[in-house]
């Protein structure tokens, strides 16, 4: 992530040494935007929307996105999190008549093996009515994303998943 920003701040002072007008430096910071948007980084998005309608006030597009930005953050933080924890492949995940929470265990600490201790999901369960205690699962697969993985396990288990801002929540459906 911190290489992410890295690039979009480099990125956006080349654009902007280029821009002559403020009409150009203006739709600079917009595309700037929504690169952070695209990769999941409201506070940048926002901020680089902010730079758009301060040189243009008209900008009616980067007035439209920060509004969904600000409307929206959580849900961009969320989707850049599923987006992360699901492209990391695991070369081997193989569990047998697990529980649920054996299972995503086992699957966050293959996780944070794969990415070097950068990524390490937070898998909680909520199951209030503690359907899933008896819920086991068994999965032998090789070389797939953490995404099919989660499929799997979902699958398995008859549960579904909400990615939050700092957590990966699984819950009974």
């Amino acid at each position: 992530m911190k290489t992410l920003i890295t690039l979009i701040v480099i990125a956006c002072s080349a654009t902007l040494a280029l821009a002559e007008t403020a009409a150009e430096k203006a739709e600079a910071w917009y595309q700037q935007g929504l690169i952070a948007e695209k990769a999941g980084d409201p506070t940048t998005a926002m901020a680089a929307y902010k730079a758009a309608l301060a040189l243009n006030t008209n900008h009616a597009n980067a007035r439209y996105r920060a509004g969904e930005v600000k409307i929206n953050a959580s849900a961009l933080r969320a989707n850049a999190i599923e987006a992360k924890i699901g492209g990391v492949m695991i070369p081997a995940y193989q569990i047998e008549d697990l529980t649920v929470q054996e299972a995503l265990q086992i699957l966050a600490n293959a996780i944070s093996k794969q990415t070097k201790d950068q990524t390490v999901p937070n898998f909680i369960i909520e199951d209030p009515n503690k359907k899933l205690a008896d819920t086991k699962v068994t999965l032998n697969i090789k070389n797939v994303p953490v995404s099919a993985i989660l499929k799997y396990i979902l699958a398995q288990s008859n549960t579904k998943v909400r990615y939050d801002e700092h957590a990966v929540v699984v819950m009974a459906r």
